[in-house]
């Protein structure tokens, strides 16, 4: 017969029987049940029988036998009990020795009491627990053995499986409407959404639905939010993993458990699966140390395999989220994978305020908060800082034993979140705290009078953090930044330094922090930006990780020694300038550098506005003047 295999026994199908049928399973307490039942058989008659009667003394007995009230006695052979029957009817119980005397069988005799030994027969349940119980330990033991090497087996068994999470689509636990702003990611995410609903609409017109979706931001942008939206909007099944639930020490397991994900998706038909982190599995291919055979490379050439390779997944749509896009693998981002990248960058101002006016709906709000003036306070804060920073407002309020949140609760915590906690056990000596007033005095006399520098907001000297003062600006919504604001920004960072040579005439190692920021600056401005006359229009980006295995083999360096050296020069001719304007500013504004380290002193803490004036009551002149 063609297609048939010649080695195959044929077998017969199996005629069902009526015992065959399959019977629900015993529930677990019927077990306990049927013990309870078998324990109370054990000790009902010993319960059963047991004497009832008054109580007597043996002596008592006697006396009541030589009165002619008793009738009839059982003596108990076993337990030496005697049971009794009154005249009148009652009942009696007492003990007595383990045979009569002569004397008290001849006293029973002369009143004419009935006497009888009886011998009680043993439960027979009883008289097979010594029996029963050694092997129903041993079958017990060995069940236990059985069942514990079948767990172990099946959990060998199962190691291959998706430790995805599926979500029921009628039970939305997130919606569009819990993620504040970003209006343009939830209209490219709504396309897919609208697909999976109404997929005869997009067939029409010969449009197909992108097979994958990328969702790219700095952390705490909300790039999972959006994916626990869409599976609360979406009304089809959904999958949820991580990038590392696919890792194991076993070779090809990752492989396993991606065919074993996308089977689940392709059971329900229609489905959207989400891997979190997918830079973790998604790395370039062969640029690390390890071979071409290691597991994380299998498990990703399995994922592009069942994404758009020989066998296609229709109806089945991956959504991933991941904060490095740099490092993934090119075929991973190619059209026919994950076609179409959404970027949730950090949310701008109206969209701040939305979040705030998410996070804050089920709090106690004080009528002094205005949560506007909290979003333009909060500029380059992601989703998760700004909730962050209404969770802190709640706690000072709790410490504060307010019933609501007020405005001071949120200013406490924007310092706390900024610059860090308030250090209370670091005191510092009347030299450090005034050599501290000058160091951040010179950052906001430079903040205050420079340009094109952002707008001072504080400025406080009582340790925060790691520092022991903060100088706190404002950066201004913007996008692109001219050569002028990054000098200016070099410049108010070597304030402290400059006005501890103007005051002091020496220098200590406060400024750490602030040659670093001013160093980076100056390096990505020679190097990145071409933002230095002698280098030109050139560009060379940072070197490369190691992990990622790219520079590994080569030099990590694309210019020549000279050039190397031309870029050193101007980093140093950078820095040693806005020093120098620094310094030449601080001494022209030396009347305003010491007003404003007297009220750091008084205060220890000003605002930007306090700031200004004092610089305008030494210069008599408006704050921002030509530098």
């Amino acid at each position: 017969m063609p297609g048939r295999n010649p080695f195959a026994k044929d077998r017969a199908p199996k005629t069902p029987t009526p015992g065959d049928a399959q019977r629900p399973p015993m529930p677990k307490w019927a077990i306990w049940v049927i013990v309870s039942a078998l324990v109370v058989a054990l000790f009902a008659s010993q319960f059963v029988s047991r004497p009832v009667g008054e109580k007597l003394s043996y002596t008592e007995f006697l006396a009541q036998v030589r009165d002619g009230k008793v009738v009839e006695i059982t003596i108990n052979n076993s337990t030496n009990t005697i049971e009794g029957t009154f005249r009148n009817g009652g009942k009696f119980i007492t003990t007595g020795s383990a045979s009569l005397s002569d004397a008290d069988e001849t006293l029973l005799k002369e009143n004419q009491v009935d006497y009888d030994y009886v011998t009680p027969q043993p439960n027979w349940i009883a008289s097979l627990v010594p029996i029963l119980l050694p092997f129903l330990l041993i079958v017990g033991f060995f069940v236990w053995m059985q069942r514990r090497a079948m767990g172990q087996a099946g959990n060998i068994m199962s190691v291959g499986r998706s430790r995805a999470k599926p979500y029921q689509a009628d039970k939305p636990s997130t919606t569009f409407a819990d993620v504040a702003g970003y209006d343009g990611v939830k209209l490219e995410i709504k396309e897919v959404v609208d697909f999976l609903r109404m997929p005869e609409r997009f067939r029409e017109i010969g449009a197909r639905v992108p097979k994958g979706i990328l969702l790219v931001g700095p952390p705490g942008t909300g790039k999972t939010l959006f994916a626990r939206a869409v599976a609360g909007e979406a009304g089809v099944g959904f999958l949820s993993v991580t990038g590392s639930d696919f890792m194991e020490m076993f070779v090809g397991v990752g492989a396993s458990r991606v065919r074993d994900l996308f089977q689940q998706a392709r059971k329900m038909g229609k489905a959207i699966i989400f891997v979190d982190e997918i830079d973790s599995i998604g790395r370039k291919r062969g640029a690390g140390l390890g071979g071409g055979h290691d597991e994380r490379e299998q498990t990703l050439n399995q994922m592009l395999a069942e994404m758009d390779g020989f066998e296609t997944s229709e109806g089945v749509v991956i959504l991933a989220a991941t904060n490095r896009p740099d490092i993934l693998d090119p075929a991973l981002l190619r059209p026919g994978r994950f076609d179409r990248q959404i970027v949730v960058p950090l949310p701008e101002y109206e969209e701040r305020l939305a979040i705030l006016k998410v996070h804050s709906r089920d709090k106690r709000m004080g009528p002094d908060v205005d949560l506007e003036t909290m979003a333009k306070a909060t500029p380059g804060m992601s989703g998760a800082d700004l909730a962050n920073l209404v969770n802190e407002a709640a706690l000072f309020a709790v410490r504060r034993g307010s019933a609501v949140i007020e405005r001071i609760d949120f200013e406490n915590a924007r310092d706390r979140v900024v610059m860090g906690a308030r250090r209370e056990s670091l005191v510092l000596t009347a030299e450090e705290k005034r050599a501290t007033a000058y160091h951040e005095g010179g950052h906001a006399v430079l903040a205050t009078v420079l340009p094109h520098s952002d707008p001072l907001h504080k400025v406080t000297i009582l340790p925060r953090g790691m520092a022991l003062g903060v100088t706190w600006t404002l950066p201004e919504e913007r996008h692109t930044y001219s050569r002028e604001y990054f000098e200016d920004v070099i410049c108010k960072a070597m304030g402290g330094r400059a006005a501890e040579k103007v005051v002091y005439g020496h220098l200590n190692s406060g400024a750490a922090n602030d040659l670093e920021q001013s160093t980076n600056i100056a390096r990505r401005m020679v190097r990145e930006w071409g933002m230095s006359d002698r280098i030109g229009p050139q560009a060379w980006n940072s070197q490369q990780q190691v992990f990622l295995g790219e520079d590994l083999m080569t030099s990590g360096r694309e210019y020549s020694d000279s050039t190397a050296q031309l870029i050193d020069e101007e980093i140093t001719r950078i820095l040693t300038e806005q020093e120098a304007r620094a310094i030449e500013v601080l001494t022209k504004h030396r009347k305003g550098l010491d007003l404003v380290a007297e009220a750091l002193l008084e205060h220890e803490t000003i605002d930007g506005p306090t700031v200004g004036r004092l610089v305008q009551q030494a210069l008599d002149a408006p704050s921002h003047s030509e530098v």
